[in-house]
């Protein structure tokens, strides 16, 4: 599933990374504890989460994370925005919450991370 097909069935809007949205997503997690996606993430993961600070785009950066939606319609602060588009790594925001968001996302298809206790 692309980025773009992301946006359209999670009502997403694009924060930065227009450019991006093309990109297939594979699988995708959801967590608000930064600790918890760096423990259990992998490359490749679309990250969905309510931490709406810089320190979510750094942690998406270290697990080389494809994007970043954040739920409940937050968005993130002026920093978290230019960092994410200095490392490439797009932003969207849904007003959905977060258990939402992820049941809309594995309805169609996408998969949770694999080979952690988080989907087992």
């Amino acid at each position: 599933m692309t980025l773009r097909e992301i946006m359209d069935l999670l009502q997403a809007e694009v924060i930065s990374g227009h450019e991006h949205l093309d990109i297939e997503i594979d699988f995708a997690g959801g967590s608000d504890l930064m600790s918890d996606v760096l423990a259990f993430g992998k490359p490749g993961l679309l990250l969905l989460t309510g931490l709406s600070n810089a320190q979510s785009v750094r942690t998406a950066n270290i697990i080389d994370a494809k994007a970043v939606v954040y739920v409940r319609g937050k968005k993130p602060d002026a920093a978290g925005i230019e960092l994410a588009r200095e490392v490439g790594i797009p932003l969207l925001s849904t007003k959905y919450m977060m258990y939402t968001a992820c049941g809309l996302l594995y309805k169609q298809g996408v998969p949770g991370v694999s080979g952690s206790s988080i989907e087992e």
